[in-house]
C-alpha cells in the first residue's frame, strides 16, 4: 500500500519512465514530427500543447515507424462538431486523390458532430476504429452496419472544450481503444501493422497534450505488412494557395490548399502552371483527375521546362503516360472521374513513368532535355485537377 501511495504522487515524467513510456511530444516544439501535406502553421505548439488549426485538411506524422506499442494522449476540441483523428500505421504520403494517409484511423470527433450531421449507422463520435484508403482491418466487438467499422461499446467522450484521454494498444495488427479509462473499441487483422503515427487536421481547431508511447516487442511484420515510407519526398505546394507556382494567366487556375484545378475554358488552353524552382534529377509524385469524357489534348506534366518533354494525360484509347510522344506500354488509367497517381523518375535524359503502380514507360530517352528546369502542369482548356504533388530530389 505504501508503494502504491508513493507512485500516485510521483511526477508524470518519472512514472512514464518507470512504465517504459517515452514522450512523443516534448512540450516545446514539433521535434520528432514531420508535416506531410499541410501548411507551415497548420500544426503549432502553444502552452505545452500541439495545436492544429484544421486548415488545410491533411496530417502530420512521426519521424519513425512503429510496429507494436501503446500510445496515450489527451485531446480537446475547441468548437462544437470538431473533427480530427489519429492514424495508426500510416504511410508517408497521402493516398491517391485524398489528403489522408492509408492506415487505420482512430476517430476523434466532438459530440456535436453526430447531432449536426444526423446520427447514422456508419459513424459515432465516441471512438470508432476503421481502415482508410486501402488499409484493411477486421472489426470486432460492436460492429457498424456497414461492416467495416468497430463501434465503441460505451459512449464516454466528453463534449468540447473538455479534455478526453485515449489509450490505444496496438499489437500484431490488433487495436484496443480505451476512452477516459475504459476499454470500448477493438479491431484485429490490420494491414499494414507497422507504420507512422499521424495526427489529423480536418477543418477545425483541436489540441493534443501528454502524447507518449511505450514500444512493445516486435511480432515480425513483413514488408507486405509495413506501410510505405516514401522517405525524402517534400510537398511542392504551401498547403494554402499557389505559392511556389506561377500561373500563366489570371483566373486560369484555382487552389484550395488540397488541389490545383485548371479552370475550364478554351481561352485558358496553354496557360500553364509553372514551378518557381528548377530541378535536376528527381522522382515526382502527382495525382490527377479528368472529370470530362470529352477528349483532351496537351494535358500532362512538362519536365525541366522543355515543352517536348511532356508526360501526357490522355482520356482516350491509348491511355496516359506517353513520354515525349512515345506511347505508353499499356493503359493503366482508372475510369473517368477517378484519381490517378503518377510517379515520374527523371535521371539524366531518361524518364520512367509509373501510373497506378504499373510501369507504362521505362527509361525513355529525351534528347535535348536540359540538366535542370521547372516542372509545368499544363492547361488543356478543359477541367483537369492535380493534387498530392510531392518531389524527391535524386543526388
Amino acid at each position: 500500500m505504501k508503494l502504491l501511495s508513493l507512485l500516485a504522487f510521483l511526477p508524470l515524467s518519472l512514472l512514464a519512465e518507470e512504465e517504459g513510456f517515452k514522450p512523443l511530444f516534448n512540450g516545446t516544439d514539433l521535434s520528432g514530427w514531420v508535416p506531410c501535406n499541410v501548411a507551415a502553421d497548420t500544426f503549432s505548439v502553444k502552452d505545452g500543447m500541439i495545436v492544429t488549426n484544421g486548415m488545410p485538411i491533411g496530417f502530420m506524422r512521426t519521424e519513425k515507424m512503429y510496429e507494436n506499442f501503446i500510445i496515450e494522449l489527451d485531446w480537446q476540441h475547441m468548437k462544437d462538431a470538431g473533427n480530427s483523428g489519429v492514424f495508426i500505421w500510416g504511410e508517408g504520403l497521402p493516398a491517391p486523390g485524398v489528403p489522408y494517409a492509408r492506415g487505420i484511423e482512430v476517430q476523434i470527433l466532438d459530440l456535436g458532430y453526430a447531432k449536426n450531421k444526423g446520427a447514422n449507422e456508419w459513424f459515432t463520435t465516441h471512438g470508432d476504429i476503421f481502415p482508410i484508403w486501402g488499409a484493411t482491418m477486421t472489426p470486432t466487438g460492436k460492429v457498424a452496419k456497414s461492416g467495416v467499422r468497430s463501434f465503441p461499446s460505451k459512449e464516454l467522450t466528453l463534449p468540447s472544450p473538455q479534455w478526453n484521454h485515449y489509450r490505444v494498444e496496438c499489437n500484431n495488427g490488433e487495436i484496443k481503444l480505451s476512452v477516459n479509462g475504459e476499454l470500448v473499441t477493438t479491431g484485429k487483422d490490420s494491414n499494414p501493422k507497422k507504420g507512422f503515427l499521424c495526427l489529423e487536421s480536418e477543418g477545425s481547431e483541436c489540441h493534443f497534450k501528454n502524447v507518449r508511447i511505450k514500444e512493445l516487442p516486435s511480432t515480425g511484420a513483413t514488408e507486405a505488412q509495413t506501410a510505405r515510407g516514401y522517405e525524402g519526398f517534400a510537398q511542392l505546394f504551401n498547403g494554402k494557395d499557389m505559392g511556389g507556382w506561377k500561373p500563366a494567366a489570371e483566373g486560369a487556375w484555382t487552389s484550395d490548399g488540397v488541389a490545383f484545378r485548371a479552370v475550364p475554358g478554351a481561352q485558358f488552353a496553354g496557360k500553364n502552371l509553372t514551378s518557381e524552382k528548377e530541378y535536376g534529377d528527381f522522382t515526382l509524385c502527382v495525382d490527377w483527375c479528368v472529370k470530362d469524357k470529352t477528349a483532351i489534348e496537351g494535358a500532362g506534366i512538362v519536365l525541366r521546362g522543355l515543352p517536348g518533354a511532356l508526360v501526357g494525360i490522355y482520356n482516350g484509347e491509348i491511355g496516359s503516360g506517353a513520354v515525349g510522344g512515345t506511347a505508353p506500354a499499356l493503359k493503366a488509367d482508372l475510369e473517368i472521374g477517378k484519381w490517378n497517381r503518377f510517379f515520374i523518375t527523371v535521371k539524366g535524359k531518361r524518364v520512367t513513368v509509373e501510373l497506378n503502380e504499373k510501369v507504362v514507360a521505362k527509361d525513355v530517352e529525351l534528347e535535348g532535355l536540359p540538366a535542370r528546369g521547372s516542372i509545368v502542369l499544363t492547361h488543356p482548356g478543359t477541367g483537369v485537377e492535380f493534387q498530392n504533388v510531392f518531389l524527391k530530389e535524386e543526388k
